[in-house]
């Protein structure tokens, strides 16, 4: 769903947690289980399956450690297997749910090798899902552009020299403390979202929040390509400036709206309410 950034795909009702990693997805081996299985404790059946088929057998692992985010919000090293080793495993879960299972892994693997060839699939794929969410087609086609401005401006921050995702979330906190007085974990907690929540901030924006965030990363975008910055502290006074262009934005649309973009509320609440409160045509 999210180019590379999508870390949840779904097998019928579970979720299965993947990270893109040497490009290709590897999957989480407990999710893999337990969807396997339905076990209460998916660490401990996978413990005794990696035992008896790999250390016993002294076969090669197939599993490698890479860092996955758990319920807490928190990355943990987590063993995790590629698609060819994902039907390896399956082959040593005895379970009715397999050869779904492997129809499924086939489906998925079809699903990005097409996308590889046609990157237009994968946003047509979005569209469907954030359409079935209840999204409108205009906070959809805003939500897919930010998106797109969001990788122009992770990609030029690596052209800097930039890779850590941490680096990525100072800058980006940066960037929305000038554009809201807030960063994106504050705004989180404005808006009511949990910690432990996997709810991503921008799907519960509005239509003025999302255009503002794209403003202050596309000013911020310029402006680095612009004047090159090299190291941190230079960084981060760019995506300050982007984002107060952004800030500065919104206070003037506040000025002449009489009422604050920034809401407690997300998005689609808000459309609902709308259109509860919207007289019926007779």
């Amino acid at each position: 769903m999210e180019d590379r950034n999508n870390k949840l795909v779904l097998f019928q009702s579970k979720q299965i947690r993947r990270i893109w990693h040497n490009n290709e997805w590897f999957y989480s081996v407990i999710d893999i289980v337990e969807g396997l299985t339905d076990s209460p404790t998916p660490r401990q059946y996978w413990g005794k399956v990696k035992q008896r088929e790999f250390v016993d057998l002294q076969l090669s692992p197939i599993w490698v450690q890479l860092k996955l985010e758990s319920a807490d919000g928190k990355k943990y090293g987590t063993d995790c297997v590629n698609t060819k080793n994902a039907l390896r495993l399956i082959q040593s879960v005895p379970s009715k749910k397999a050869e779904p299972f492997k129809i499924w892994l086939a489906e998925v693997g079809k699903e990005r090798l097409d996308e590889i060839e046609n990157p237009e699939l994968a946003q047509e794929r979005m569209k469907i899902l954030y359409e079935k969410k209840g999204y409108s087609k205009d906070w959809i086609d805003k939500r897919l552009r930010g998106i797109a401005i969001r990788q122009n401006l992770t990609d030029e921050w690596k052209e800097r020299g930039l890779t850590s995702e941490k680096d990525y979330s100072i800058l980006t906190a940066e960037i929305s403390k000038a554009t809201f007085g807030m960063t994106p974990n504050e705004y989180k907690k404005h808006k009511g979202i949990s910690e432990k929540s996997k709810a991503n901030l921008r799907d519960n924006m509005t239509d003025l929040e999302l255009i503002f965030t794209m403003l202050g990363e596309k000013v911020t975008t310029e402006i680095s390509s612009k004047e090159k910055p090299e190291i941190m502290t230079e960084h981060k006074k760019v995506a300050r400036r982007g984002g107060g262009v952004a800030g500065n934005a919104r206070k003037h649309t506040e000025k002449e709206l009489g009422r604050s973009v920034i809401t407690k509320e997300n998005y689609l609440k808000i459309k609902s309410k709308n259109q509860l409160e919207k007289p019926d045509d007779k």
